[in-house]
């Protein structure tokens, strides 16, 4: 990484120490009785002491190797001609140097990192796009190769909400998965899946081309989404679809309209209205959730505009390409081959590389732009 120039670690370092400011502030709030009888507040701020206590202990280690350059440079002022007290002065302050800019390199990393992301489980989404029955088949291919990828990484899968077609494709899967590297690793699948194969239905061997959309989201806890009882409609009905006996006798499909939104969820996975309701209501805050952070990214700055992850599940993101044994991920121009290997949940590589190529990109908008005015 390039060396950060002076002006840029000037606006780094007050905006640190705004953040000090900031950490003594929700510190003395913790221990306050009103907070604590505020269990969501309380939730609230304790999270954001965790997050600026790491760049609280970054900065005070800032300040301290800063004040080591000083000294440095001021012994080589007062004592020009003493050339083994200017030796060893030099030697700190290279030494200081070296290390402030690891310091700040590690505060801009923390900076542009999502807001608490990392830790959340997420909620993926998959539909079939353009293609018919063929496109119906490639979700559930990427329904398996999620569920598989998540087994290699021990994570737990839980389904929500799936529909089948007669072909053994989907109209529509919900599923949960649950780790802390979940969010981090998953992402960036938001988007549009392309998918040119030979399908199994076509009797003359040609290519045909399909789309599925896939949207991870990443899971809210319920002090974070406020959701007013009076404010949902809620129905129930009998489960369609496979199931048995049970599907025919109990209405325990539940359907959740949140009315200032517009947005509808549905659960028939459980066998009870009590677990539907809950797993629906899991990803209404989900929904609720991704809708207020895009809102609030329209407002933030091009570093927050820059990422990879955009989330945009109309864009096309990635083409599975059968004939050429290849998968093109067309945001980072990156090809992997084995394709029915990358089906199988062999996607380490793909997903560490836009997960990096993210990062990157992001400090590099960091580091290039200038520091926001002082208010």
């Amino acid at each position: 990484m390039e060396t950060i120039d002076e002006q840029l670690v000037e606006g780094l370092m007050a905006r640190l120490e705004r953040l000090a400011q900031r950490h003594g502030e929700v510190e003395r709030l913790l221990s306050d009785p009103e907070v604590i009888a505020d269990s969501a507040r309380l939730t609230r701020l304790a999270r954001e002491h965790g997050a600026l206590g790491k760049l609280v202990e970054k900065y005070e280690q800032l300040l301290r190797v800063r004040e080591r350059s000083r000294d440095a440079a001021e012994s080589l002022e007062l004592y020009p001609d003493d050339e083994e007290l200017a030796a060893l002065a030099q030697e700190e302050l290279q030494q200081s140097e070296r290390e402030q800019q690891r310091l700040l390199e590690e505060v801009i990393d923390l900076l542009v990192a999502e807001d608490a992301g990392g830790e959340r489980n997420v909620i993926v989404e998959i539909r079939p796009g353009t293609g018919g029955d063929e496109a119906a088949l490639f979700a559930s291919d990427l329904f398996s190769m999620y569920t598989r990828y998540a087994e290699r990484q021990g994570w737990q899968v839980e389904l929500i909400d799936i529909s089948d077609t007669d072909l053994g494709g989907v109209r529509e899967v919900i599923f949960s998965v649950s780790s802390t590297g979940a969010w981090r690793k998953l992402r960036y699948e938001s988007g549009g899946h392309r998918v040119q194969r030979v399908p199994e239905t076509e009797s003359q061997g040609r290519i045909h081309t399909s789309l599925a959309t896939v949207a991870v989201l990443p899971e809210a806890e319920e002090v974070e989404v406020d959701i007013r009882p009076e404010e949902l409609d809620v129905s129930f009905a009998r489960s369609s679809g496979p199931g048995g006996q049970h599907v025919n006798k109990t209405s325990s499909c539940v359907r959740i309209v949140h009315r200032p939104t517009g947005i509808t969820v549905r659960c028939q996975d459980e066998k009870s209205q009590s677990a539907n309701r809950k797993k629906a209501m899991k990803v209404l805050r989900a929904r609720l959730f991704e809708k207020y952070q895009r809102e609030q990214e329209e407002k933030r700055d091009e570093l927050r505009r820059s990422q990879v992850g955009s989330g945009d599940r109309n864009a096309r993101i990635r083409t599975y390409n059968f004939p050429q044994d290849r998968v093109t991920d067309h945001r980072i121009g990156l090809d992997v081959f084995g394709v029915e290997s990358f089906l199988m949940g062999d996607c380490d590589t793909m997903f560490e590389a836009l997960a990096e190529y993210d990062r990157r990109k992001r400090i590099r908008a960091f580091v290039t732009s200038r520091p926001p005015a002082q208010t």
